[in-house]
């Protein structure tokens, strides 16, 4: 038993964490980062817009907290 929770601790060593953003450091980097940001909640809202609304996947990605009840 110890054995086993030897090896399951080891193999979880093992894992590659999640790739890590650094934080911009200059303003170019950060207005990049925001373009981004900008850019990516536009499309969000692009898709939401013409998305059947009964569905999960509206409630899923088209949701945010906070939102009036529909």
């Amino acid at each position: 038993m110890a054995a086993l929770s030897i090896a399951a601790l080891g193999a979880s060593a093992c894992a590659i964490p999640p790739p890590y953003e650094a934080e911009p450091q200059s303003i170019y980097q950060w207005q990049r980062r925001q373009d981004g940001i900008q850019q990516r909640e536009a499309e969000r809202q692009r898709l939401c817009a013409i998305m059947n609304k009964d569905t999960d996947r509206y409630e899923r990605d088209c949701t945010r907290p906070g939102d009036p009840v529909r």
